[in-house]
């Protein structure tokens, strides 16, 4: 008889009906993967082997056609030499199945393990930035030229409306507690930088391009020191490319005190700019508009304090410091990612 763990039992995904939809054998066992906070992934063994199934949950992007789509891009990456794992077809050829409204997808299991960036050589630091600007150059080709698209960067003004909204939650929020004391402080603290830095405010982006969307240690798997298979094409899109390679460091290479490992950001980003083609100039501009993104920037709080959702709360003490240690630090960030 299969098993789902106790705890999450009331997210079990219909494992008998799924199946009967691929050539994949009666379920075993299926275990909840938890890295991810957007959707729910499941380890799954049946009589024909390991899984990765995947409920597509967050509702900005379930919908089954861009699924689909998404799917169709991760078939030619990999036809290409893009290390992921593509979906398995169901019997009508579909990767994509829907059951009670909810949409899942079947990929085959990847034995891997993730790597944050403290844990990468200065060898692997270039694999990665070249993997990240294989994968830029490589949606060009399997998605065709992106489409113009302007993005605005963050108002200021709105920001600082939110950092008041935010503090009055923290006042409110009982029991108080030594999170509580960081947010509220870091919330003064943001609110003074940017009212200093209110005219660095960047114009609206131009360069895009076809971006994985959210690449991270978490959706990377590696074999030994090896990338093995980049997961999640949730967010695939058109952003500026360069942003995408900019946010990956900047997760990668953030230490726990909230600095960056500019030695191996500078590794990276010159693998990077070789392997997609990225001026120094498009970088340096990247790092300019994610550092703004940084600074305007609350989700981790917004979550707590909005939604009640407490899983990224970890990520906070180093994230709100970043901001302030890069603020700080703006020019040698912008040379480790440009020079």
């Amino acid at each position: 008889m299969w098993r789902v763990p106790r705890s999450s039992a009331h997210f079990a995904p219909p494992l008998r009906a799924l199946l009967r939809q691929y050539d994949a054998g009666s379920p075993l066992a299926c275990e909840p993967v938890d890295q991810g906070l957007l959707n729910r992934g499941y380890r799954l063994a049946t009589t024909r082997g390991r899984y990765f199934l995947k409920h597509h949950f967050d509702p900005e992007t379930a919908d089954p056609a861009a699924i689909a789509r998404q799917h169709r891009a991760t078939e030619r990456l990999a036809a290409l030499g893009v290390p992921v794992a593509p979906p398995l077809p169901a019997a009508d050829g579909r990767t994509v199945t829907v059951i009670s409204g909810a949409s899942y997808a079947l990929h085959p299991w990847v034995e891997g393990r993730h790597r944050s960036g403290a844990q990468l050589t200065a060898a692997q630091c270039r694999t990665l930035g070249a993997l990240l600007g294989l994968v830029h150059a490589c949606l060009e080709q399997v998605m065709g030229a992106a489409p113009a698209r302007g993005r605005a960067s963050a108002d200021p003004a709105d920001t600082l409306e939110l950092i008041g909204t935010l503090l009055a939650r923290v006042r409110r929020h009982q029991p108080h507690d030594a999170f509580d004391e960081l947010a509220r402080h870091r919330l003064v603290e943001r609110r003074e930088l940017l009212e200093s830095c209110a005219g660095r405010r960047p114009p609206q982006a131009s360069a895009t391009g076809w971006v994985h969307g959210d690449f991270h240690p978490f959706n990377l798997l590696y074999q030994g020191g090896v990338p093995a298979a980049i997961v999640d094409w949730d967010r695939l899109g058109v952003q500026p490319r360069a942003e995408e390679a900019v946010r990956a460091a900047v997760i990668f290479f953030v230490r726990p005190v909230g600095t960056l490992d500019l030695p191996k950001v500078r590794a990276y980003a010159r693998a990077y700019r070789r392997a997609s083609g990225a001026g120094a100039d498009e970088l340096a501009t990247a790092v300019h508009r994610v550092w703004w993104e940084r600074l305007n920037d609350f989700w981790i709080l917004r979550w707590r304090y909005e939604r009640g959702d407490h899983r990224a709360d970890p990520q906070f003490p180093a994230a709100s410091a970043l901001a302030v240690w890069w603020t700080n630090e703006y020019r040698a960030v912008r040379d480790a990612f440009a020079e």
